[in-house]
């Protein structure tokens, strides 16, 4: 079962802004519309105006598979997150007009299924863009300041029994004048080009995989020799996975940082904690995974339990939880840019 409707939550669990504006199912008649996994989107939103647009609007904390038809059945929009909807579910439910996702990645929709059916799927783009520039220059900068084994030699007392003042007996980095390469020109792999310029980086683009190199753009396989950090902005195709692999991770300069806050997967990230801990790659930090939540565990995790359980050395190894894109500004801006989404297949179909 799925938890609650947002209404239906416990007193110790009610009072934020994003619960108060989501109204229970009604029993005589059909939403309008549904959001399925409100809670994918946390609270503390205001969601006023896409209640006032959206007369009715029912919002679930959470969506099981089996329930995504019952709760849709006689909506002709659908705000969803993470939840998959699929061919089969499209199949039962006629009156679906339009999937409005709260999300750049389209990739739980069946596109192809929605498109037959004449559904519109519509997504965001560029919602979190600022939030999610900073926290891969956060994951970078705490990268070339091989901050998680600093932080593990003062939790283990080395500070504290030092000879002199200071640790330095893990190499920092200085980034200014470095080589970064970002794979992904977007909006995310500009902004974060721009905040490497500011820190004085030189930068290039490499080609999208599956298109030609240009002068401004060459090769990735050129490019991985040069570079000494490499940050993912890319979407996960089946060009694209895998596509730092490795082979690739063999072919990057030694002790390079990696940074992914794109997609899981475009990482093999085993063969990168491979080359992590032989000291080919210098650090790595990720903000997704290929499975998420990672309920079955993951390399990268149990690489990082690990270290909290042994004396062994410790790695230039970040994992966060797939929230570089949770700043109740990103988040507001999501939803805003949903509710613009529907406004503009309303008017077009009024």
């Amino acid at each position: 079962m799925s938890d609650h409707d947002r209404t239906a939550q416990s007193p110790s669990h009610s009072s934020t802004p994003a619960s108060s504006h989501c109204e229970p199912a009604s029993s005589t008649s059909a939403p309008q519309a549904v959001m399925l996994d409100a809670g994918s989107v946390g609270d503390g939103l205001d969601f006023s105006r896409l209640e006032a647009r959206l007369e009715g609007l029912v919002c679930h904390d959470a969506t099981a598979p089996e329930e995504v038809v019952p709760r849709l059945s006689g909506a002709s929009i659908v705000l969803v997150n993470k939840v998959r909807i699929e061919a089969h579910h499209m199949d039962e439910l006629p009156t679906l007009k339009l999937i409005a996702v709260m999300a750049t990645g389209t990739n739980n929709i069946d596109m192809a299924a929605a498109e037959a059916r004449g559904i519109r799927v519509m997504n965001v783009n560029a919602y979190g863009t600022h939030s999610v520039a900073q926290h891969t220059w956060m994951l970078l900068l705490a990268l070339a300041g091989r901050l998680p084994e600093y932080q593990t030699d003062i939790a283990a007392g080395k500070w504290q029994r030092s000879a002199t003042f200071c640790l330095m007996g893990r190499p920092v980095v200085q980034l200014s004048g470095k080589h970064l390469v970002i794979i992904g020109k977007g909006e995310l792999g500009t902004a974060v080009g721009r905040l490497a310029e500011a820190f004085g980086m030189r930068v290039t683009f490499a080609a999208r995989p599956g298109t030609a190199p240009t002068a401004e753009r060459p090769a990735l396989e050129s490019l991985l020799p040069q570079a000494d950090a490499i940050s993912l902005h890319c979407p996960l195709t089946p060009e694209t996975q895998h596509l730092i692999d490795e082979q690739a991770l063999a072919a990057m300069k030694p002790g390079a940082l990696l940074v992914n806050c794109a997609r899981g997967g475009i990482i093999d990230e085993d063969a990168a904690l491979e080359a992590l801990a032989t000291g080919q790659l210098g650090g790595l930090a990720v903000d997704s995974l290929p499975e998420e939540p990672p309920r079955e565990g993951h390399s990268l995790l149990s690489a990082l339990e690990s270290q909290h359980h042994s004396a062994s050395a410790p790695l230039n190894l970040i994992v966060t939880p797939h929230n570089a894109w949770i700043s109740q500004e990103a988040r507001q801006n999501m939803l805003d840019l949903s509710l613009a989404n529907i406004e503009t297949f309303l008017s077009e179909h009024a």
